[in-house]
C-alpha cells in the first residue's frame, strides 16, 4: 500500500501546477488516481483529491493576488523615480559582485538606462561593485512609508535594493535613498507565469540604494545568524584561495555569484548540485553536531544515568538543522532537507525507527502546506526528486548495475580484500572491486533520472558526461571540499587549523570546478526540447501506473505506453509550434525594446529584433527569445531582421543566432557605416563566418518576396539608406501579407520617415496590425501615418521600468481617436496576432484566443509593387 501521507504531500504541492496549467494537471491526477486505487484506498484518495483542490485553490489566490500587487506597484512607481523611504530588511542579505560581476546595475536612470533601457527582473538583475571596491549586499525589504517623485506610499510594499552595505541584517531598520521602480515580468505565451516569484517572495520593486542609514540594529535570532553569515563570508574571502571563494560561498552560504564560465560550466557538467545546499550538506553538519553532543553526554554521568543522550541528542538537533539550513540561504532544497531531518529525528526521539519514505512524505506535505507555490521552487523541486530518485530508483538500478555476492565465498570479499585464516591478506576479486566502483554510479543514476524532469524544463541541454563527471567529482566534493569547507566555517579560534581547512577546502573545490569545466568543454551534450504541461502530465500517469503494476510485464507496458504518450504529444507540440495556414505575429514582451517572432504560413519563421540593453545583466535573447523558440521546438529561423542597429534592437540577437540555423540577415548597414560597437560588430562576423547571406535594402526593395506562404514588402529604407537621417528614421519597414490581412511593421521610424512613406504609399499602407514606432514616443505615430494605415490594432513596445514616458499620451489619444485597440507590453505582456487570411484572432498571456478587433467592410490589402 502507498503511504497515504505521501499521497497527500503529493496532492498538495501539485496545487502549483494545476492553477498553473489546470486541465493537463487535473488529467493526469484522475488517471494517476485511477491507477493507485488497489494500492491507495478510497479515503486515500479522497482526501488526496481534495487536498489538490484546495491546494490548487489556494495558489491561484496567490498568483491572483500578485499579479494586482504588481499592477499596483507599477501604477505608484511608473515612471521610475527616486524615492525617499523607511524600510526593514526582511531576508538574509547577499553579497552581490564578487564572483559574478555581471555588468551595469539594475538601477533606472543609471548606466544600463542610458538609451531607452530596461532594467530586468528583481530576480535576475545583480549590481556590482565599483572597481577596487569591496561588494555590496543586496536586500530585500519592507517598505513601511516615504514618497516617491512626490507621490507618498499609500501601502507598504517590498523590494530588492542593491548596493546595500555589508553589515545589515533581518530586522534591521534604514532610512534609504533608492532610486525605485517597478520589476519587469516579461510576460509571454508559452513561458513560464512570472508572477510567481511575486507570490512566493512578495517583491514588487528594485532598484540602486543611493545613500542609507541605519535607525535600529536588530537583536533577533534571525539577526544573530545573518551577522554569523557575514562572519563566515570575511574568513572565507581572507582564508580560501582567490579563484575558490565564490565557490566556498556558494558551498557554504548558498550565495551563487559565480563568474559567468564557471556558472555554464557546472550546468552544462550536470555537477551544479555539488555547490547546492542540499540535504547531503545538512545531514554531515547536523551528523557532526549529533556525534559531538551524544559524545560529551555520555560522558557527564548524572545525564548519562537518567536519560537516553541519544534522544536528548535528536531532540537538539531538530533546531539545529533548522538554524543550519537558516545560516546556509534558507533555500528549497536546505529547507526540504531540514524537514526531512527533523522528522527522522523527532521519531528517534519518540522511540520509532525512522522511516526514509515516512520522513520524505512529511516534508512535502509540509512544506505545500506552509507554501502552496513551493513547486515553483526549482531547489526544493530538484531536492525532492533527487530524494525520491534514490528512494525509489537506487536499488532496483544497483541491482542492475552491481554484481551479485555469490553463493560460496571467493577468498576475497571486500573491495580491498580480506584476511587468509593465517592472516595473510587476499587481492580483491573483479567482483568485488565492481560492487565498490559501480554502487556510487547507481546512486548517481538514481539522483540524476529523478532530476531529469525538471532539469529538461529549466535547461536547454541534458550533460551527456554528467554520471561520468559526477562519479570523479562527487567523491572530491563530497568527501574533501564539503566536510573541510564546513570545518572551516567554525576554526576561526584556531588560525593555523582554520588555514589549513582553507587550503584544503580550495584546493577541492578547484578540482570540481576543473571536472566540470573539462565535460564542459566536451560540448557532449543532449538538446531537448522543453517538455510540455500535457507531457509532463503523461510522466506522471505512466510513474503511477508502472508503481501500481503488479507484474514486470505491466510496468514495461506502462513505460512503452509512455513513451508512445510523449511522442505523440511532441508531435502535437511541434505543429503547435509552426502552425501551417495561418500568419502568427508574437509582439513579445522583452522590456523596453523590440522582439517580434513571425509564424509563416507554410511553416518557417523569421524573427524582427530581439530587444537588450547596453550594459544590462539580463539578455532577453536568452531569457525570452531562446526559450520560447524551444518552447515552439523551432531549431531555424528562415530570416532574422534587425530594424536599426540600436542596442535595445540587436543586443539579445548575438544569443538567439547562437542557438538556431538562421537563412539570412536583413541588416541596413548603417551600424557598419557608421560604428554600432562590438556587439554588432560580431554578431555579424559571427554569422559571416558561418556562411549566412547578410542583405542590404538595395536588395530587399522594389519588388515583394514570398516568404514560406507570406508575403514580405520591405518600403523602407528604399532604395537604399538615407545618409541624412538619422538610424531611427532609417529603420526597416516591413509589411507581412496573408490573404487580405497583414501587419506593419515600423521598427524606430519617427515623423520624417512616415511623412516619406505617406507620401509615396499612401493608403496602400494599409494594415491590420500596426507594431508602432519607437516605442510609443511623441516622435512617431503620426495622424498622417494613422490615417493611412488605418490598423485595428495597436502594439507598443514599452517597458513597466522605462523613464521616456512610453508610450506618449498623444499618441496614446491619436490611436483612441481612431478606435485602434492598443496592447502595451507593459500592460498584461506580450500580443499574439494571427489570421488564416480572413478571420482575426489575439490573445495576451494566460488568456484564450479570441476575435480580433477590425475594421468592418475595409477592401483587402493592397501589395504594393511600386520600386
Amino acid at each position: 500500500m502507498i503511504d497515504p501521507v505521501l499521497l497527500l504531500g503529493l496532492a498538495l504541492a501539485a496545487g502549483a501546477p494545476l492553477a498553473l496549467s489546470p486541465t493537463p494537471t487535473a488529467l493526469a491526477a484522475a488517471l494517476a488516481a485511477a491507477a493507485l486505487r488497489r494500492r491507495a484506498g478510497r479515503a486515500a484518495l479522497a482526501v488526496a483529491a481534495a487536498a489538490l483542490v484546495v491546494g490548487g485553490l489556494r495558489a491561484r489566490a496567490l498568483l491572483d493576488g500578485a499579479g494586482a500587487l504588481h499592477e499596483g506597484a507599477a501604477a505608484l512607481l511608473q515612471p521610475p523615480a527616486r524615492c525617499e523611504v523607511t524600510c526593514a530588511v526582511v531576508a538574509s542579505p547577499v553579497v552581490i559582485g564578487a564572483g559574478a560581476r555581471p555588468g551595469a546595475a539594475e538601477r533606472p536612470g543609471g548606466a544600463a538606462h542610458a538609451h531607452d533601457g530596461e532594467a530586468a527582473h528583481a530576480h535576475d538583475g545583480e549590481a556590482e561593485a565599483p572597481d577596487g571596491e569591496a561588494p555590496a549586499a543586496r536586500i530585500d525589504v519592507e517598505i513601511s512609508g516615504g514618497a516617491c517623485g512626490g507621490r507618498a506610499l499609500a501601502r507598504p510594499l517590498r523590494a530588492r535594493l542593491y548596493g546595500a552595505p555589508r553589515d545589515l541584517a533581518r530586522g534591521d531598520r534604514l532610512e534609504v535613498v533608492v532610486d525605485l521602480a517597478p520589476i519587469h515580468l516579461f510576460r509571454n505565451e508559452g513561458l513560464r507565469d512570472a508572477t510567481a516569484a511575486i507570490a512566493r517572495s512578495g517583491i514588487v520593486a528594485s532598484g540602486t540604494i543611493v545613500d542609507a542609514r541605519r535607525t535600529y540594529e536588530a537583536r533577533s535570532i534571525g539577526a544573530a545568524v545573518d551577522r554569523a553569515r557575514a562572519f563566515v563570508r570575511g574568513r572565507i574571502e581572507a582564508t580560501f584561495h582567490p579563484e575558490a571563494a565564490a565557490l566556498g560561498r556558494a558551498l557554504v552560504l548558498g550565495e551563487t555569484d559565480l563568474a559567468p564560465e564557471d556558472q555554464d560550466a557546472f550546468r552544462e557538467s550536470g555537477l551544479a548540485h555539488l555547490l547546492a545546499v542540499s540535504g547531503t550538506h545538512l545531514v554531515l553538519a547536523v551528523a557532526g553536531f549529533a556525534a559531538a553532543l551524544r559524545a560529551i553526554l555520555v560522558r557527564v554521568d548524572p545525564i548519562a544515568a537518567r536519560w537516553d543522550a541519544g534522544r536528548i541528542t535528536a531532540a537538539l538537533c531538530v533546531p539545529a538543522a533548522w538554524l543550519y539550513a537558516d545560516f546556509a540561504g534558507g533555500g528549497g532544497s536546505a529547507m526540504r532537507a531540514a524537514a526531512m531531518l527533523s522528522c527522522a529525528m523527532g521519531a528517534r526521539l519518540l522511540g520509532l525507527r525512522p522511516v526514509g519514505i515516512r520522513s520524505f512524505a512529511l516534508s512535502l506535505a509540509g512544506a505545500a502546506a506552509v507554501d502552496p507555490l513551493v513547486a515553483c521552487d526549482l531547489s526544493f523541486g530538484l531536492s525532492a526528486a533527487a530524494t525520491a530518485g534514490l528512494l525509489w530508483l537506487q536499488r532496483p538500478l544497483a541491482a542492475l548495475l552491481v554484481p551479485r555476492e555469490p553463493p560460496c565465498g571467493d577468498g576475497g570479499d571486500g573491495a580491498f580484500g580480506g584476511d587468509r585464516a593465517d592472516g595473510v591478506p587476499t587481492v580483491a576479486s573483479p567482483r568485488a572491486l565492481a560492487r565498490k566502483l559501480l554502487a556510487p554510479l547507481a546512486t548517481t543514476l538514481a539522483a540524476m533520472f529523478g532530476c531529469a524532469p525538471l532539469l529538461l524544463l529549466n535547461g536547454e541541454t541534458f550533460p551527456l558526461l554528467g554520471v561520468a563527471a559526477n562519479v570523479v567529482a562527487a567523491p572530491i566534493g563530497e568527501l574533501a571540499a564539503l566536510p573541510f569547507c564546513l570545518a572551516h566555517a567554525v576554526l576561526s579560534w584556531c588560525p593555523p587549523v582554520e588555514r589549513g581547512c582553507a587550503l584544503v577546502g580550495s584546493g577541492a573545490l578547484l578540482a570540481v570546478r576543473a571536472v566540470a569545466r573539462a565535460s564542459a568543454d566536451t560540448g557532449l551534450v543532449l538538446r531537448l526540447p522543453e517538455p510540455t504541461p500535457a507531457q509532463l502530465a503523461a510522466l506522471t500517469a505512466v510513474i503511477a501506473l508502472a508503481w501500481a503494476a503488479e507484474r514486470r510485464a505491466h510496468r514495461l507496458a506502462a513505460l512503452a505506453a509512455g513513451a508512445a504518450a510523449w511522442l505523440l504529444l511532441e508531435v502535437v507540440a511541434v505543429r503547435a509550434g509552426a502552425p501551417r495556414g495561418v500568419l502568427r505575429v508574437s509582439v513579445l514582451d522583452v522590456g523596453q525594446g523590440d522582439a517580434i517572432l513571425i509564424d509563416l504560413p507554410e511553416g518557417g519563421a523569421m524573427l524582427v529584433d530581439a530587444g537588450g540593453f547596453v550594459g544590462s545583466p539580463v539578455d532577453p535573447g536568452a531569457r525570452v527569445i531562446r526559450p520560447l523558440l524551444r518552447s515552439r521546438r523551432r531549431a531555424r529561423l528562415d530570416a532574422v531582421v534587425l530594424s536599426h542597429p540600436h542596442p535595445d534592437h540587436f543586443g539579445g540577437l548575438p544569443a538567439v543566432v547562437e542557438a538556431v540555423e538562421v537563412g539570412e540577415l536583413w541588416d541596413t548597414g548603417q551600424g557598419e557605416a557608421e560604428g554600432a560597437g562590438p556587439v554588432y560588430r560580431k554578431l555579424l562576423s559571427d554569422l559571416r563566418r558561418r556562411g549566412v547571406p547578410i542583405a542590404r535594402p538595395a536588395s530587399l526593395c522594389g519588388r515583394p518576396r514570398v516568404l514560406s506562404g507570406a508575403t514580405i514588402e520591405v518600403l523602407a529604407p528604399c532604395p537604399e539608406l538615407h545618409p541624412d537621417r538619422g538610424a531611427n528614421d532609417n529603420s526597416f519597414v516591413v509589411r507581412i501579407t496573408h490573404g487580405a490581412r497583414s501587419a506593419l511593421l515600423v521598427g524606430d521610424a519617427e515623423h520624417e520617415a512616415e511623412e516619406a512613406l505617406v507620401a509615396r504609399y499612401g493608403a496602400a499602407l494599409r494594415a491590420d496590425l500596426l507594431k508602432v514606432g519607437h516605442h510609443g514616443s511623441r516622435t512617431s505615430t503620426g495622424a498622417a501615418l494613422l490615417a493611412a494605415v488605418d490598423p485595428a490594432v495597436a502594439a507598443v513596445s514599452c517597458g513597466v521600468r522605462n523613464r521616456f514616458g512610453h508610450p506618449s499620451p498623444e499618441v496614446l489619444s491619436r490611436l483612441s481617436a481612431r478606435g485602434v485597440a492598443v496592447a502595451r507590453m507593459d500592460r498584461g505582456g506580450a500580443l499574439i496576432w494571427e489570421t488564416d487570411g480572413e478571420r482575426v484572432l489575439w490573445s495576451r498571456p494566460g488568456q484564450p484566443p479570441g476575435p480580433a478587433p477590425d475594421r468592418p467592410g475595409r477592401p483587402a490589402s493592397l501589395r504594393l509593387d511600386v520600386p
